[in-house]
């Protein structure tokens, strides 16, 4: 978000934040956790598109390159949560599959997690 903002104040654009519901915080299953982050990141990139469009139709060619990592952000977030759920899928979360479910995502976010702005508080 910090990035976005970054951004528009360099173009001289207003940012105006409106309010915002609270996230979902239980669920049924691990399996229904992470299809909930999967079809919200889907969602993210939809807006992502949108706003790529519209830079592209204006065209506002110094935003749609902004916008670029935006993209490539959004198609790395939906891979790995897909991911985790062909992972669920897979192994399933009862008896020790909760175990290894729990080793693979911990492995996805120590691969991911020192490099990856999203998690350093520059998205």
């Amino acid at each position: 978000m910090r990035r976005l903002l970054n951004y528009m104040h360099e173009t001289g654009a207003l940012a105006i934040l409106g309010g915002m519901e609270a996230p979902l915080h239980t669920f049924q299953s691990l399996k229904e956790m992470f299809t909930k982050v999967y079809e919200h990141e889907q969602f993210v990139t939809r807006k992502i598109n949108e706003l790529v469009r519209l830079a592209d139709t204006e065209p506002d060619y110094a935003t749609l390159e902004f916008l670029q990592w935006y993209v490539a952000e959004q198609h790395q977030e939906e891979f790995l949560f897909k991911s985790i759920l062909d992972k669920i899928e897979l192994i399933g979360t009862e008896g020790q599959g909760l175990f290894f479910i729990d080793q693979e995502i911990g492995k996805l976010a120590s691969a991911k997690s020192p490099t990856h702005p999203k998690r350093c508080g520059a998205h």
